[in-house]
């Protein structure tokens, strides 16, 4: 795919000067979150798939303590071995070595620091791809700091991106726009720290109401971590204790049997537009979708999904509305439940979703006939003709 009509920087010259250089792309992986893992695999296949004779590339890395870190372009270090996840500070240049990114929004410039040393300019950034999964990252946090340094990005905006990570305020947006949602319930820190015993109480009544098993998860987690499917109430102290690991906030789900669909939303010049949906099955081994089975595992999922066309066309219209409820932008991952009653509920989005070739979201995409690089390409193309600020 051409990049002519992309903006590109300084600016546009006279003809016979020499050619504009080709706009560079900034990957951003890593971070802090408990996906830190996975955010660094996702990166390294975005990494290989970006076309080097359309754009200039510059990895950066963010440590698990939040340091920002000049990282060797080297994709195939960044895979899973030997069933463990890879790591920044495995590919971090330096050990103490930072990044620092101008938040001048006249500038783009990203300048290299190390301790006795001159800080090193690395020149400019024309847009941001953020590979970040989960908080410090995915929920609005660079989103901002983007917004303020003025440099466009993959993916949706701050409120979006907020509203993407944290599952109870999701829901209530869902609920407010009309979009079918589960029965939940949420255990704030302060609840459980003041009154354990009355929160706990409330799980119970929850579960009075709609049955065990139930789900205790992190409110503001993503890639099944922290999450454990509770069958009775002698394991609701462990599975409060492991989601509380992960974050002071949890949400606890009724079981919806039925079948897990899965759609990609992609955002082109004339809106969104939707993928072929995915069914995930039951999984053996493994009482649910957990990490294990999407990441170490590599459950497959079923793609396209076997839905009538009904039901094809349901999902994507669904899709569609809850990618426009939370004004999300670029791409999307919806979650459904399709109901033994036959009626399609929505679990929740990804506004960065798993994004290797593997992965759920390029998987529909390419059935639907874009391939892997070519996502990548329209991801950062829509991002250069997106400004920042307002809009």
């Amino acid at each position: 795919m051409s990049t002519e009509n992309l903006p590109q920087s300084p600016g546009r010259q006279s003809p016979g000067q020499p050619p504009l250089r080709k706009p560079r792309v900034a990957v951003v992986f890593g971070g802090r979150s408990s996906e830190h893992g996975i955010s660094v695999v996702t990166a390294g296949a975005v990494l290989r798939a970006i076309d080097r004779s359309q754009y200039d590339v510059l990895p950066i890395g963010i440590t698990t303590d939040g340091r920002w870190a000049l990282t060797a372009d080297e994709p195939d270090r960044m895979a899973i071995a030997d069933r463990r996840t890879p790591s920044v500070e495995q590919l971090a240049e330096s050990a103490e070595g930072g990044v620092v990114l101008s938040v001048d929004p006249g500038s783009r410039e990203v300048v290299y620091t190390e301790p006795g040393a001159v800080p090193k300019a690395l020149g400019e950034v024309d847009v941001v791809f953020p590979v970040l999964h989960g908080p410090y990252g995915e929920d609005g946090t660079i989103q901002g700091l983007l917004e303020l340094a003025g440099i466009p990005y993959v993916g949706s905006g701050v409120l979006a991106s907020a509203v993407g990570q944290d599952k109870e305020y999701m829901k209530r947006v869902f609920i407010s726009f009309g979009l079918p949602v589960g029965p939940y319930e949420v255990i704030r820190p302060r609840e459980w720290e003041l009154d354990p015993s009355a929160a706990r109480k409330k799980i119970i009544d929850f579960a009075g109401d709609h049955g065990w098993p139930l789900f205790v998860k992190p409110a503001r987690a993503g890639s099944s971590i922290g999450i454990t499917k509770v069958d009775d109430l002698s394991g609701l102290d462990a599975a409060i204790e492991e989601a509380q690991r992960h974050d002071p906030k949890i949400l606890v789900e009724a079981l919806l049997r039925g079948r897990e669909i899965e759609c990609g939303v992609l955002e082109f010049e004339d809106g969104p537009r939707t993928s072929v949906p995915a069914e995930i099955p039951p999984v053996q081994a493994h009482d649910f979708y957990d990490f294990e089975a999407k990441y170490i595992d590599s459950a497959s999922g079923l793609v396209p999904a076997p839905l009538t066309e009904e039901q094809t066309a349901e999902v994507r219209r669904l899709a569609v509305d809850a990618f426009e409820a939370a004004s999300c932008e670029g791409l999307v991952r919806a979650d459904f439940f399709l109901t033994e009653d036959g009626e399609f509920v929505i679990n929740e989005i990804n506004t960065m979703p798993g994004f290797t070739p593997i992965s759920m979201y390029p998987r529909m995409w390419q059935e639907t006939g874009v391939s892997y690089p070519e996502l990548v390409d329209l991801l950062i193309r829509a991002a250069l003709r997106r400004s920042t600020g307002l809009r």
